[in-house]
């Protein structure tokens, strides 16, 4: 994900299915006020924390599923990820197993269900 470094004005990033790719998310730091959509999903070697990215103001869709990020889904606040529309999250983020939320608002409740059952 290093390599991306040079492009400042990055809006979309797919690299879905790219079994190549490596590097933590820590790295797209350099494009929190420009980045819309990521999609890594199936980059099994790319690591790092979800919350790396809950204070970028334009990211919208966020396709995270069978990567190697962490961190857990009841971190998220109402004031994190403020733009998100679709999001997408591996197993590897606890309360994140295959589950699509399409607002972030819906996850606070939903995990508080969950944790109920």
């Amino acid at each position: 994900l290093d390599m991306l470094l040079g492009f400042p004005l990055l809006e979309v990033l797919d690299f879905s299915d790219n079994q190549h790719l490596t590097g933590n998310i820590s790295s797209l730091r350099a494009f929190k006020g420009t980045l819309k959509s990521l999609d890594i999903s199936r980059c099994l070697s790319v690591r790092g924390n979800i919350m790396e990215l809950a204070d970028f103001p334009h990211l919208k869709n966020l396709y995270l599923y069978n990567t190697a990020v962490t961190g857990d889904i009841r971190d998220i606040n109402v004031h994190d990820f403020p733009a998100l529309e679709s999001l997408y999250l591996p197993d590897t983020v606890h309360g994140g197993m295959k589950y699509k939320f399409r607002h972030v608002s819906e996850v606070p409740s939903f995990m508080h269900t969950v944790h109920l059952l």
